[in-house]
């Protein structure tokens, strides 16, 4: 259990600053989504290393949630190790 280390400011978590990083991943089919650089659209990618890294949980449990609403379909948040 990791209880703080100096990358990690518990006073902060919304600012990047903790030492986390998750992942959406799609139920259907299992590719992780990434931002395309030139027009920022969804895409579809399998390897996790060209995925979007969200810092926090929370964002990345807005963005599953945003996506659902706007009928963009189901992700898994996945956190990496």
């Amino acid at each position: 259990m990791h209880f703080w280390a100096p990358e990690i400011d518990p006073a902060h978590p919304l600012e990047c600053t903790q030492a986390e990083r998750y992942v959406l991943r799609r139920i259907v089919g299992g590719a992780y989504l990434a931002i395309a650089a030139d027009d920022q659209r969804l895409l579809d990618v399998e390897q996790l290393d060209r995925a979007h890294f969200f810092h926090t949980h929370d964002a990345a449990l807005r963005a599953a949630g945003e996506l659902k609403r706007l009928g963009l379909g189901w992700v898994d948040v996945v956190k990496i190790e």
